[in-house]
């Protein structure tokens, strides 16, 4: 999903609710039970995965670590939407649910500083879209050698944006 595309999404609800239908019209997306062991295991993976960056990015790998910093995000997101009951089978599909299920906006300031606390916000879902297209072009183009700073960038986000999340799975 594109810059313009996630901004719709984030700005119209009718879009969003019209594209996850879609998503489970197709089965895409369905309705699962949570399950905390599942949970679990995704949690696992993304701390794994983090832990992938770090070898990665000492081995000189940054194509690679950038790789590992989508992947760390996307199991993390998983365990976010199978906590609030579902499952998703791609990755846009579960921006979706994300946006669905914790990004809110038009809120009181009570409600900000709740959001502020144990839910997303529209950084954190930019954030998820950018590291998808970071990974895509690590996984698929021809480039070796990523600028180091802007994967020590992806890292340190990605390693918040996980955080945040346990964080916000603990709560619920």
């Amino acid at each position: 999903m594109n810059k313009k595309q996630l901004k719709l999404l984030l700005e119209q609800g009718k879009k969003l609710n019209d594209k996850i239908s879609f998503y489970f019209n197709h089965k895409i997306i369905t309705k699962q039970t949570p399950n905390g062991q599942e949970i679990k295991g995704h949690i696992e993976k993304a701390e794994h995965n983090l832990n992938f960056v770090k070898y990665a990015l000492e081995g000189k790998y940054s194509d690679w670590s950038v790789v590992g910093c989508y992947y760390a995000v996307y199991h993390i997101s998983l365990a976010l939407i199978l906590k609030k009951g579902y499952f998703s089978k791609n990755h846009d599909a579960t921006l979706c649910i994300l946006i669905k299920e914790y990004c809110k906006k038009e809120l009181t300031e009570e409600d900000i500083k709740l959001v502020n606390e144990i839910y997303l916000d529209n950084e954190d879902i930019l954030f998820y879209t950018e590291s998808k297209e970071e990974r895509e072009k690590a996984s698929y183009s021809t480039q070796i050698v990523f600028d180091d700073r802007r994967v020590e960038e992806l890292k340190q986000r990605t390693l918040l944006f996980v955080r945040k999340a346990i964080e916000i799975l603990q709560k619920l």
